[in-house]
């Protein structure tokens, strides 16, 4: 009888527990080409990111919010950074301006837009424990750790790939274990919806002949 009772206690602590209900499952993005794990079917939000020069692109959020956590994707694409740019320049010198007035600064944008993504989460009232240069299938981008007033921690990675700028992000409660299905599951995906892996770091790096996207690497697959 008390065996009885104890296995009807564990299966009741089983079910209620969050590590069992709501289990990780891949989500797939063919639209912005991305595959990560969610503790459950994400919600997409389309919205509007101004990026550090001031121009505003689209952008899409998917997110699940449950016991588990908050977890998010943002993705921004970059794509029409510099046809936009030029054509602030263009309005500024009809306007008169000159000079740095009317630089076009659309490769700061796009080279700048990790570090100025990651600005955003220095900005909030949480301390930062991690921030470091972090690689993912060899896609550059960087990482970041918070320790939240609640005791809540946040994870967050950011990378650029091809045109756009993905921002994954869990926030789990306090005493939770790190969201490693998150972080790990991870795949950016080519245009036909594989996944990608590079030989070497792949990186929109600044150079003499700077061409966005950056020509990729050789792939393993």
């Amino acid at each position: 009888m008390r065996r009885t009772c104890l296995m009807a206690a564990v299966l009741i602590l089983i079910a209620s527990c969050p590590s069992f209900s709501q289990e990780f499952t891949q989500y797939t993005s063919r639209t912005d080409l991305f595959a990560v794990d969610f503790p459950g079917q994400p919600m997409i939000k389309d919205i509007t990111w101004k990026t550090e020069y001031e121009i505003t692109l689209p952008g899409h959020v998917y997110s699940v919010e449950n016991a588990r956590g908050k977890y998010s994707a943002t993705v921004i694409d970059y794509k029409d950074t510099e046809k936009i740019h030029t054509a602030r320049v263009e309005e500024c010198k009809k306007r008169g301006g000159e000079g740095d007035e009317c630089m076009n600064d659309w490769r700061g944008d796009v080279q700048g837009s990790i570090i100025y993504a990651a600005w955003q989460f220095f900005q909030r009232n949480a301390k930062v424990t991690r921030y470091a240069w972090y690689v993912s299938d060899l896609i550059e981008g960087t990482q970041l750790q918070l320790l939240n007033p609640d005791g809540s921690r946040t994870f967050a990675a950011i990378h650029r790939h091809n045109t756009r700028l993905y921002i994954f992000e869990a926030t789990v409660p306090k005493g939770a274990p790190a969201p490693g299905l998150f972080q790990q599951s991870l795949q950016f995906l080519d245009d036909e919806g594989k996944g990608v892996r590079y030989r070497s770091y792949y990186t929109n790096g600044y150079s003499e002949g700077w061409k966005f996207p950056a020509p990729p690497p050789p792939r393993q697959r």
